[in-house]
Parts: structure tokens; sequence; C-alpha cells
């Protein structure tokens, strides 16, 4: 199947379900690396540790963390989705260590309210605005924190109610793959962590969100915020787009 027809079939999943599983995005040299670069990492900010280590902004840090902003499979799709001109809107190192309790059900932004009528249409289609992606860096089992997701619901348009873990007949769904996979989904579908219940491992992963030009860029620490030299001139002309170097617009 040419690349092309590969693109369709990721758009149609990603109005149709919400989401999409990619298999093998990193080798085993990328996700030793990143591992690595993760153990590596100190607080700065917003970041926490302890049960849940969460660093933001990373690629800021280092010019390492640049070559996952356009991993090839990945980057096509976020700009099939979200037009050509697209941009990061952040890029976080997780690390679930056990006895972490996961994140309910929630989606992570809703442009707008729409009519029920119109979203259960079949017919429409609706646009996205923010898409994530998740890289796994561990084989992903069911007592190793999955990623739990909520087929189709990025048409509820709503939030979960507190407890709700159903929606129109779907049932929720835990993402167990292997280390190097990713997974991909709109910021309108119900998802959500779930415990850490093994007795030694850590769940490793890294998050790049991407938005359609007209997202803001929220970089923290926001007034402070500046780009790091060494980062910017190893960036490749998409990456320094990625970043926010945009051609000239109507609201520039």
């Amino acid at each position: 199947m040419d690349e092309h027809s590969l693109l369709g079939l990721g758009l149609s999943a990603l109005h149709r379900d919400g989401y999409l599983l990619l298999p093998g995005v990193l080798e085993a040299r990328q996700v030793d690396q990143l591992q690595a670069a993760i153990s590596a990492l100190t607080p700065m900010h917003w970041d926490y540790n302890g049960l849940l280590e969460q660093y933001k902004c990373v690629f800021n840090r280092d010019p390492l963390w640049l070559t996952f902003l356009d991993l090839p499979g990945v980057i096509e799709l976020a700009e099939a989705a979200l037009g050509e001109d697209c941009h990061l809107i952040g890029q976080t190192a997780w690390r679930s260590h056990p006895g972490y309790q996961g994140m309910p059900l929630h989606l992570d932004y809703l442009v707008m309210a729409l009519p029920p009528a119109l979203l259960a249409d079949p017919a429409f289609e609706l646009p996205m605005q923010i898409c994530t992606v998740q890289f796994y860096l561990d084989d992903i089992d069911a007592e190793l924190s999955p990623t739990r997701v909520l087929p189709g619901s990025h048409r509820a348009g709503r939030k979960p109610a507190p407890g709700e873990q159903q929606w129109q007949g779907q049932q929720v769904q835990s993402i167990l793959c292997r280390a190097g996979d990713a997974l991909m989904f709109r910021s309108e579908l119900w998802h959500g962590g779930s415990d850490n219940r093994s007795a030694d491992r850590s769940r490793s992963m890294l998050q790049v969100h991407y938005g359609r030009r007209m997202v803001a860029q929220k970089f923290s620490p926001y007034l402070h915020w500046h780009f790091n030299p060494a980062v910017l001139a190893a960036a490749t002309p998409r990456q320094r787009r990625l970043l926010g170097e945009h051609a000239e617009a109507e609201y520039d």
C-alpha cells in the first residue's frame, strides 16, 4: 500500500474512532536513547517527580529531542490532519512508577460545543484542531499503566461525567502495545491513564502535541520563555517551523 493510501486510512481512523495505534514507529536504539534521556532529566518550573515524573518542554533542553518532533510516518499524518503549517504546542516526558494511580477519563480540549444532532450525523466530519502522539518506551501490558480510550467519544461534544465509562454502546479499551509503538489521538477523545500495578516496573513515555497554526503555542514559563540557541542551531527547516518559525500570514 502506498504512502497516500496509508495516510488516508490513518485520517479515517482519527475521524471514525478518534485515535490510531502506529506500530514500530521507534527503533530499538531510539527507545534506549529516550529512556536514557528521561533518566537524565531534572525538574524545572512546573515539572514534578515522585510516583509520576513529568518534564515539560523537553524539546528545548537538548537537540536530541528534535528528532522526535517529525518522525517519518507520524509528522505526515499530523500535517494531513492539521495542515502543513501545523506546529508544536508541547513535548513532555513521563515516567510512571509502581503504585502510581492513573488519571480518570477526560478530554484534553473541546474546541466548541456543537449540536448533538450535527455530531450524530455520519455525514458530518468534525475537523481536528489538536492531536497528541504518545511514544511508548516499554512493552505495555495490563499491569503497566496502559492508556485507556473510548472509541468514537470525540463526537460526544462534551467531557465525560465522573465515573462515565461508555458512550453510544462503546466500552473503554486499554491500549496494549510494544516499546516503540505510538498512539495518536485527537484532543476531544475521552482517554485516561490507569494504575501501575506492577511490582517493579516503570512506564516511560514521550508525548508530543501538535496544533493547527492558529492554536497558540503555550511554552512555560511563558513570559520568561526563551529558545535554547543550541536547539535552534540544530533544527531543520521543518523542525523550525514546528517550533514556530512560520511564513507571514494574516495575523502576524
